[in-house]
């Protein structure tokens, strides 16, 4: 589920990662085989004038003899809907003493936004002088289409009710992308993320918590000459089981740009950004058959703390199918004469 949204954080507002990403039992042990998890995203986020000047020179819609004033009429505003499809293969064998699993995350979609407002600045002119320059802007456009390949490989470890995560994964920028539209579904570079979790689940009690932490390293991206600083997130579940198949509780996360981009953008500045979100979530677990299950999984985010990038509110609908737990041995009969 690492799509570019319509404007998250970076260069013009676009990154790697999607926060939410991971959530609860993201560290739990799974069945070995295959499974397959099916999403539906909805974003809606909207920015003032921070991340709508960057995206005016991304889209070089600024002359290069004006100096833009900081405080800007402007604004952002994207909404997503999204499907992610995810097939996922767990190893029997272990490897390096822990549950070895490799993953492919394909999106497909629409995407639009709308940029709107007044840029003013002064223009400098050929013996040195200035003329005061206003322009009012109104730009949208609507992506559909396929996003960026991303695969994955993930160790897990069990240790009672402890347990713990490594992953590796990356973007493969394939999707759908031009430098000069506002909406994309792909992010127009390649990009390196790795990270680790820890999930505590006491079956006895149903309480779980999670909590995953990682790292974005991202190329550059050649159409536009931007580097992308390093990103750090933090997504987190807590949740109780009511029931063996029924779960509630909540999520959030925490995304934050801890360097600084570099490029032919430089003239935005460091842009380092940052966002916070938490919301609700709800899951069930079924019967499909003797050998599968199925899972479905709601939650939402309402978005905060934002700087240099949107913000406002994002739900995921989550559907896995995946190889059922094995049942116990029946118990022997015992045999008296």
């Amino acid at each position: 589920m690492f799509f570019s949204q319509c404007a998250l954080a970076d260069e013009g507002g676009v990154s790697f990662w999607v926060p939410g990403f991971f959530g609860s039992l993201s560290a739990a042990p799974q069945q070995p085989g295959w499974s397959l998890a099916n999403v539906y995203y909805h974003t809606s986020v909207s920015a003032g004038a921070d991340v709508a000047r960057a995206r005016e020179f991304t889209l070089n819609r600024v002359p290069a003899n004006v100096t833009v004033n900081a405080n800007l009429n402007l604004s952002v505003n994207a909404t997503g809907d999204l499907g992610f499809v995810i097939p996922t293969y767990v190893f029997a064998t272990p490897v390096l003493g822990g549950q070895a699993s490799v993953s492919l995350v394909a999106a497909y979609g629409v995407v639009s936004t709308t940029l709107a407002g007044q840029l003013s600045g002064n223009i400098t002119g050929p013996g040195g002088g200035s003329i005061p320059f206003l322009r009012s802007d109104s730009v949208s456009d609507t992506t559909w289409g396929f996003g960026d390949l991303v695969p994955q490989f993930a160790l897990r470890w069990n240790a009672g009710v402890n347990n713990y995560m490594t992953y590796i994964t990356g973007d493969i920028p394939v999707g759908a992308y031009q430098s000069d539209r506002l909406s994309n579904l792909g992010i127009g570079h390649g990009a390196i993320d790795a990270g680790g979790g820890y999930t505590y689940f006491n079956p006895a009690t149903g309480h779980e918590f999670s909590g995953v932490l990682g790292f974005t390293y991202n190329f550059k991206n050649t159409a536009t000459q931007y580097q992308n600083g390093v990103d750090l997130h933090f997504d987190w579940g807590a949740s109780q089981f009511l029931t063996k198949q029924v779960q509630v509780g909540l999520v959030g996360y925490a995304y934050k740009d801890i360097g600084c981009d570099s490029g032919s953008g430089d003239h935005v500045g460091c842009f380092q950004s940052q966002v916070f979100g938490i919301g609700p979530q709800f899951g069930y677990i079924f019967p499909l058959s003797e050998t599968l299950q199925g899972y479905i999984n709601l939650k939402g985010y309402a978005e905060f703390g934002a700087s240099d990038r949107p913000k406002g509110w994002n739900t995921w609908l989550t559907f896995v199918i995946s190889p059922a737990a094995a049942p116990p041995p029946a118990p022997r009969r015992m045999i008296t004469k």
